[in-house]
């Protein structure tokens, strides 16, 4: 076991270090995830109550406001899937006319792995969604965990990281407030509008967060293989040198 840890942090062996970075990133944050989706499996009483209640509570709520149901139509349908996988296409485009390659395949393979990990939960586990009596919104498919707020957290997450080289400690703090409140929103309008439970909305934010974790150690631990100085993501965002180069005349080349 000692010489397979050795061996994982040879820096002759780069791509198995990327990888296990990442495994103990996504492992780390997925431990909640998986402990939670064990206690959907197994209709663990005390979780089944909190499901019921908040999702009686909020749909009642929502049904004599129709302003607020209104409110939550507009974030749940203003940040769906479709939104996110548009604006993170967009900035992909973006990045490679600017020859920011590895940004680039960062973003579109945190979207695409992190898409498709959720819906493979999704038919795994199979979970029924909630039925309301006047329901103001509907949705197909299986319930656990929310793909609103899974591609929610996604999107915020890969927008925070590729904004904050350019963002100094003011904007900084706006980035996080945002990349925080709006997969927040997206899954409180999903409850709300009785297309979900809160804890299909609670593994829809460990998923999504766990897997921009993964991708993001994995890019950063790349960077450190070409000698690039060591860099904190949740500071300084993902490609941290890349402000010069993307925010310049230029276009940033090879060492993106």
């Amino acid at each position: 076991m000692s010489s397979w840890f050795r061996g994982r942090l040879d820096p002759g062996r780069r791509l198995g270090l990327r990888l296990t970075v990442a495994t103990g990133a996504l492992t780390l944050l997925g431990v909640p995830f998986m402990f939670l989706l064990v206690l959907v499996k197994t209709a663990f009483p005390p979780l089944t109550r909190i499901d019921e209640r908040a999702a009686l509570t909020l749909h009642g709520y929502a049904f004599l406001h129709p302003g607020f149901a209104r409110a939550m139509e507009l974030i749940t349908n203003g940040f769906q899937p479709l939104t996110w996988r548009i604006v993170v296409g967009v900035g992909c485009a973006w990045l490679l006319w600017r020859r920011a390659y590895h940004l680039a395949i960062w973003a579109a393979t945190t979207i695409t792995v992190g898409g498709l990990l959720g819906l493979a939960v999704k038919v795994i586990v199979d979970r029924a969604r909630p039925v309301l009596p006047d329901p103001l919104a509907l949705a197909p498919g299986a319930s656990f965990p929310s793909g609103h707020t899974v591609n929610a957290t996604l999107g915020a997450g890969i927008v925070l990281l590729l904004v904050l080289p350019f963002a100094g400690t003011g904007g900084r703090i706006v980035a996080w407030t945002f990349a925080l409140l709006i997969p927040v929103a997206v899954g409180f309008s999903r409850i709300a509008l009785g297309v979900h439970w809160f804890s299909d909305v609670v593994a829809g934010l460990l998923l999504g967060v766990a897997v921009v974790a993964a991708t993001a150690a994995a890019f950063e631990t790349w960077r450190r293989d070409l000698g690039r100085r060591p860099a904190e993501p949740y500071k300084e965002g993902v490609g941290p040198e890349a402000r010069r180069e993307l925010s310049g005349g230029g276009r940033v080349g090879r060492r993106s």
